[in-house]
C-alpha cells in the first residue's frame, strides 16, 4: 500500500499495479525533503511512473504540473485511476498521462510542452533503461536550464558522470536504492 506522505493529498492511498516495484515511502519522503521548496510551482516529469506516486507526491507538495509516462498498460490505467480519485481537488490541466516508453514519450513532450523543472526517473532495476532515458532527455533538451534530473537505481548500477550538458552531482543511498541527481553544467 502506498500513501502520499505530505502536502495537500497527504494520507491518500494510491492503487499500485501488481508487477511494478514502487518507490519506498522512506525514499520518496527523503527525495522530497531534499528537493524542499524546489518543488513549488515546478513542472515535473514522472518517467517510468508505475503507480504515479512520485508525480502525485510532487503535485501534493505544490508542483504546478506533472506529466506521467508509463509503458505498462495496467500501470497506466492505475495512474489514471489514482489521478481521477483526486477529482475536483486537482484541475485536469495540471497533469498529462502518456502510455508510451520513456524514450518515445520524451520527444513528444519536448514538442508539445514547455521544459520541465524536475524529471524523476525510476526505471526497472538492473536494466539500461535509465541510461536510455537520460540520453532522450539530453537529445530533446526537455530540461529547463536550472532543472534537475533524479534517477532512482540499484546501488550496483553505474551511471555516467557526464551525459551531454548534464553533470552527475549528489548521490544519496537508502539500503540498495540510490538517488542520483543531475544538473545542467
Amino acid at each position: 500500500m502506498i500513501r502520499v506522505t505530505a502536502g495537500e493529498f497527504k494520507g491518500l492511498v494510491l492503487e499500485t499495479p501488481k508487477p511494478i516495484r514502487a518507490t519506498e515511502a522512506k525514499v520518496r519522503q527523503a527525495l522530497f525533503n531534499i528537493l524542499g521548496d524546489f518543488i513549488q510551482g515546478a513542472r515535473v516529469l514522472d518517467g517510468f511512473a508505475g503507480s504515479g506516486a512520485l508525480g502525485i507526491e510532487a503535485l501534493s507538495r505544490g508542483a504546478a504540473f506533472a506529466a506521467f509516462v508509463e509503458s505498462d498498460t495496467e500501470a497506466a490505467l492505475c495512474i489514471r485511476q489514482n489521478l481521477e480519485r483526486l477529482g475536483g481537488e486537482l484541475p485536469r490541466d495540471a497533469w498529462r498521462l502518456l502510455h508510451l516508453e520513456v524514450e518515445r514519450a520524451v520527444p513528444q513532450l519536448a514538442a508539445s510542452e514547455p521544459p520541465f523543472d524536475l524529471i524523476l526517473l525510476d526505471p526497472p532495476y538492473r536494466t539500461d533503461d535509465g541510461k536510455k532515458a537520460l540520453n532522450a532527455v539530453v537529445q530533446c533538451a526537455i530540461l529547463a536550464p536550472t532543472g534537475l534530473v533524479v534517477i532512482e537505481h540499484d546501488q550496483r548500477t553505474v551511471l555516467p558522470t557526464v551525459i551531454g550538458p548534464l553533470q552527475h552531482g549528489k548521490r544519496h543511498r537508502y539500503g540498495d536504492t540510490v538517488l542520483s541527481f543531475y544538473q545542467v553544467t
